[in-house]
């Protein structure tokens, strides 16, 4: 018996240190400069602000969370200069964030086109400083999807980045 657990010990040890053995990286970045470069000391990244999930109907899906989930869940709001309307999910240590667009020229609405049933559509991480991190990550080669820091939902400034210079992701930086 005490045999069969020191074999039962060892292959769980031996389970574990695979569970927590690196993972191969599948996507590569596409930016032109070294990975390990690190931010300057003058813009810090911060924490996960929010999760965005576009929805092809915004009532139902801030009903599922508040009524099912039990959520605490935001009036819709729209936001006609990101041609969207969002409901903000608070989860306690962060959000999400459900879009819908705002008529056919919303950058959602071509994205529900592709997913019928929605999706998660991008995160949002704060910055200590996004002027800075904005001309850093110019310097970096990444790529911002406007030209310009814009205004956001939490009406903080806020910017894009090109989703095939940050693994396939689409990533919001916002003033922390």
């Amino acid at each position: 018996m005490a045999r069969a657990l020191k074999a039962t010990a060892a292959n769980s040890v031996g389970l574990f240190s695979r569970l927590h053995a690196p993972v191969q990286t599948v996507r590569a970045f596409s930016t032109s400069q070294p990975l390990d470069q690190v931010a300057g000391p003058v813009w810090n990244l911060g924490r996960l602000n929010h999760v965005a999930i576009a929805v092809p109907d915004l009532e139902k899906a801030a009903a599922f969370y508040k009524n099912i989930l039990g959520a605490q869940v935001s009036e819709a709001v729209p936001l006609p200069e990101h041609g969207v309307s969002v409901v903000f999910v608070n989860l306690g240590n962060t959000k999400m964030e459900l879009l819908h667009p705002l008529g056919s020229e919303s950058p959602i609405a071509g994205f529900l086109q592709k997913n019928k049933a929605g999706g998660m559509h991008h995160i949002c991480i704060e910055v200590d400083n996004i002027n800075a991190a904005v001309m850093d990550l110019k310097k970096k080669k990444i790529r911002n999807l406007s030209e310009e820091v814009k205004i956001g939902a939490h009406g903080k400034p806020v910017i894009f980045l090109h989703p095939k210079d940050c693994g396939g992701v689409l990533v919001e930086l916002e003033q922390a």
